[in-house]
């Protein structure tokens, strides 16, 4: 837990110094990986373990995206605040360290949520650009929320159908309509909403902007929202 608290300082501390943030993406992969030759899996079950990996995927992700920006030190900035802020959640919840049960030992189970994690994370970049094109109106800026968006969209689709085979190899069904199952088809119809709206000329700039926002909204319900005020066959 100390790495972990050490990459919530950095994150913390990083809208002075980004160097920082690096630092902090360094640390959570390296508590990440602590995790995994502890609990001889990858840490991917219960709110605690994927909120540190998409702290470290928004992270990552940012990386790219930020350099591609000219005036980079905002997104930098609010990526660290939003990066501090899932950290901090993290160590509040509690750590799953019992055995995983017989269902979730699969590699589908682990492609599945990898890739979803991947994909919040490029969603909530999406969501980071949208907002700094409201209040700059940067074409630039629009074309690479677009950019996340779509690559998110990419990810989610394929966690989809690695979701489908886990879920048909554990209760010999590709789809149970639960409440996370209810939610996903939700987020991903609206992200092919956003994705086919994107193509026409007069849905371009601040109608899709709001719309990226707005999605990273649906993703953080569909994430926690429906995780902690719903039964469900997901505990993530």
């Amino acid at each position: 837990m100390l790495i972990l608290t050490l990459s919530f300082a950095c994150y913390l501390f990083a809208i002075r110094k980004r160097p920082l943030l690096y630092l902090g993406l360094v640390l959570q992969v390296a508590y990440m990986i602590s995790r995994a030759a502890e609990l001889g899996r990858l840490p991917l079950v219960g709110p605690h373990d994927t909120l540190v990996f998409l702290t470290a995927s928004i992270a990552a992700f940012a990386v790219p995206f930020g350099f591609a920006l000219k005036d980079r030190n905002r997104f930098f900035n609010v990526v660290s605040i939003l990066a501090a802020v899932f950290t901090a959640f993290a160590m509040t919840t509690k750590q799953h360290n019992s055995p995983l049960p017989p269902v979730l030992k699969t590699f589908w189970f682990e492609c599945h949520v990898v890739l979803a994690f991947m994909s919040y994370a490029l969603f909530g970049i999406a969501a980071i650009l949208g907002s700094l094109y409201l209040k700059d109106q940067q074409d630039s800026i629009e074309g690479l929320q677009y950019r996340a968006v779509l690559v998110g969209y990419c990810l989610f689709t394929l966690s989809m159908i690695f979701g489908g085979i886990w879920a048909y190899l554990a209760w010999g069904t590709y789809w149970v309509w639960t409440p996370k199952e209810l939610w996903t088809s939700i987020l991903w119809a609206f992200y092919t909403f956003y994705v086919h709206v994107r193509l026409r000329q007069w849905w371009m700039g601040k109608p899709t902007a709001v719309l990226g926002i707005a999605g990273f909204g649906v993703v953080m319900f569909t994430y926690l929202g429906v995780s902690l005020l719903m039964k469900s066959s997901h505990g993530f």
